[in-house]
């Protein structure tokens, strides 16, 4: 296998960043296969409780979207918005929406970001919590879609007897999303202004 002799990145050479760069590329492209494997992984190492698992979970909300008619920003973003749960849960939607926002459109990954703020409407007043707490983003132009989402997909999706799809339904879905040029859904890379 061939490496960079360099320890520190500061002393790299232009050939080194160049293979880099090169072995890269084929890494890149399996993005939307390792998202996936993390995603079956979530069928056995998911939050106990719950009637369905991660998985389940995820395959119920992104089988309602591809059933409502959604596009493919909306089914993979049904599909990973809790795809963070497992490493991060306290702020799981907000990484969640930053492995998304390369691929999808701002408004998903808007959504994406605050679907756990929308989700305490349903249950916060149990834990004393304000439910209504997601009002502050009454004026913001995806408030309704993120109530949507939330309402529509996620919270209606812990459902033992539903009929979900398996996630082979999905997997050209993601693969179409996560082949995209990243950045290319906000207008080119921002890392490039």
């Amino acid at each position: 296998m061939e490496r960079v002799n360099f320890t520190q990145m500061k002393d790299g050479t232009a050939e080194e960043y160049l293979l880099l760069r090169d072995l890269e590329e084929p890494f890149l492209e399996r993005t939307a296969d390792r998202l996936l494997d993390e995603l079956r992984r979530q069928q056995d190492d998911t939050l106990e409780g719950y009637r369905i698992t991660r998985l389940e979970h995820a395959l119920q909300c992104a089988t309602r979207a591809l059933r409502e008619g959604a596009d493919d920003d909306w089914i993979v973003a049904a599909l990973f918005h809790d795809i963070a749960d497992g490493l991060s849960p306290q702020n799981h939607d907000r990484a969640a929406a930053e492995i998304l926002r390369p691929f999808v459109r701002e408004d998903v990954c808007w959504v994406v970001e605050h679907h756990g703020l929308f989700q305490t409407f349903y249950y916060g007043h149990h834990y004393g919590w304000d439910r209504h707490a997601r009002d502050a983003y009454k004026d913001h132009p995806n408030y309704g879609k993120a109530v949507d989402f939330c309402e529509q997909w996620d919270q209606a999706s812990f459902d033992d007897s539903y009929s979900w799809e398996p996630i082979d339904t999905f997997a050209p879905i993601v693969k179409r999303v996560f082949r995209r040029k990243a950045y290319a859904m906000q207008g080119g890379d921002p890392r490039a202004a």
